[in-house]
């Protein structure tokens, strides 16, 4: 069913709320806060949470603001680039070499192999530990003034895409004192950032000893606004030149000219009890999977501004299609008859994505016609985690960024499908499936390793542990007419770079 588009009193308020803000930051004649036309006013979704800490998920509003940077950067197809480091080499299978480039931080102080081991060092010691190095531990040693040795604990191929990751990113010894980290002025982007105003907005100024191509905007006045339709109603107000995030309801009120929308690597995915419970029997799985009809949910919940789902891996990710293989080792689905004797799942989502709620009443109205008795459960999502990495649901349906972390699905694949998988919702423990993805794990060549990566696919969904239900496709916002160079990026770790600007 479509959204409502009616604007609730509190949303209303919400908006209000977030163009104070933006009012005060601008001069009369719409400019930012040092009266500069030219810089850029940016929403963006997601409040600091951890006073921009990069150890957590505010290293990646930094990185989509383009203040920090790490040794390496990625394409479009996951491939870790230049960035810090030049050039990188593997002197064993555990041990690499890192050559560094000539370029300062925005303190000034040179980027130099010790600011490296300082930095890679520190996260390793964070408290929490950044995701990023959950399943692998790094030790770095400066060999020069330029060089850098990094050693794994095991054979880690995949060590120059995880370190483009944002939480290791690299920093001036300012940053570090007291116990806290502060990127503030001490990193190495094409922007500053400035100043921080809590979880309200915060400044970032261009970086004009950037070893790279400086930014054409001067600046950056960033305000933090959770709520989706005030973002939106920012941006058709004027109050600011990028919305990040555009709810789908809203897309089609703003218009083409301001809606750009693009596959991400996000599948929104219903997980299923394989251990306990109704679907334990894989024949109630492949029941379940029978039922889903992805359609439905593409034009009813999502207006066609998503994708039917294919598998696990979406259009977001340019080669997954090419390299697809049927799904192994299916059990044939149960019968309606037999279906219509189980006892009533729980079928539960979370209301921090405001498509995935009308999503669960359309699957549970898909479940029952196939003979399903359901009871849904719908709360935000830090209320619901613990209990559904306990298997405490039978199905639960939820948004999956699938290049989490590396850009490689094959930490999604371990975390989410292994029987050791720390994100192991759908409580999946199979042996062909952890074969499947070690193999993938184990392959350097990035060309070998995405076709077992799509084995292991193949082997997940013979399973019927997770059921695709649709691709995700994001929505950001800005006037095309007026702002040029958003990055419209399908891993979510850039938006605003150097080439952002007014047009």
């Amino acid at each position: 069913m479509p959204t409502s588009r009616r604007f609730p009193l509190p949303v209303a308020a919400a908006t209000a709320a977030l163009l104070l803000p933006l009012a005060a930051c601008s001069s009369s004649n719409g400019s930012g806060a040092s009266g500069d036309a030219q810089r850029l006013r940016v929403v963006m979704a997601f409040p600091p949470a951890q006073a921009m800490s990069p150890y957590g998920d505010d290293a990646v509003t930094l990185s989509r603001l383009a203040v920090i940077e790490g040794l390496t950067t990625l394409d479009r197809n996951g491939a870790a680039g230049p960035a810090l480091a030049t050039s990188w080499k593997q002197d064993n299978p555990t041990t690499w070499t890192f050559t560094l480039r000539d370029a300062v931080f925005q303190d000034g102080a040179k980027v130099d192999a010790d600011a490296v081991v300082r930095s890679l060092t520190a996260a390793g010691k964070a408290s929490p530990l950044p995701r990023v190095l959950s399943d692998t531990a790094l030790t770095a040693t400066a060999t020069g003034t330029d060089t850098v040795r990094i050693v794994t604990k095991a054979e880690d191929p995949l060590l120059p895409q995880r370190l483009a990751n944002p939480s290791l990113t690299i920093l001036s010894a300012g940053a570090y004192g007291n116990g806290k980290v502060n990127p503030a002025g001490h990193a190495t982007g094409p922007f500053t950032l400035a100043g921080v105003n809590g979880a309200v907005s915060a400044t970032l100024e261009r970086n004009a000893d950037y070893w790279g191509d400086k930014a054409k905007a001067p600046g950056v006045d960033v305000t933090f606004a959770a709520d989706g339709t005030a973002r939106a109603n920012a941006l058709r107000t004027k109050a600011v030149d990028v919305a990040e995030y555009v709810p789908i309801a809203q897309a089609s009120l703003l218009g083409d000219p301001y809606v750009h929308e693009f596959p991400s690597a996000r599948t929104n995915g219903l997980s299923l009890n394989t251990e306990h419970g109704v679907f334990a029997d894989p024949a109630m799985r492949a029941a379940a999977r029978e039922a889903i009809d992805s359609e439905v949910l593409v034009d009813g919940v999502y207006e066609g501004r998503a994708d039917t789902a294919k598998g696990l891996l979406g259009p977001g990710i340019p080669w997954a299609a090419g390299k697809r293989t049927a799904p192994t080792g299916r059990t044939p689905s149960a019968s309606r008859e037999e279906v219509a004797k189980t006892k009533e799942i729980v079928l539960a989502t979370y209301t921090n994505r405001p498509e995935l709620p009308e999503v669960a009443t359309l699957v549970q109205q898909q479940l029952e016609k196939r003979g399903f008795t359901v009871k849904q459960v719908v709360r935000d999502y830090a209320q619901m985690e613990a209990d559904a990495l306990a298997g405490k649901y039978d199905a639960f349906i939820q948004a999956r960024n699938t290049l989490l972390d590396t850009a490689d699905p094959v930490s999604y694949l371990s975390s989410d499908f292994t029987c050791d998988g720390s994100f192991n919702i759908s409580q999946l423990c199979d042996r062909n499936v952890d074969a499947a993805v070690d193999k993938a794990a184990s392959l350097r060549a990035t060309d070998a390793r995405h076709g077992a990566e799509m084995t292991a696919e193949a082997a997940v969904l013979g399973a019927d542990a997770l059921v695709p239900l649709v691709h995700e496709r994001f929505v950001q916002g800005y006037d095309e007419a007026r702002v040029e160079g958003v990055a419209l990026d399908p891993m979510e770790r850039t938006l605003i770079t150097a080439d952002t600007r007014i047009g």
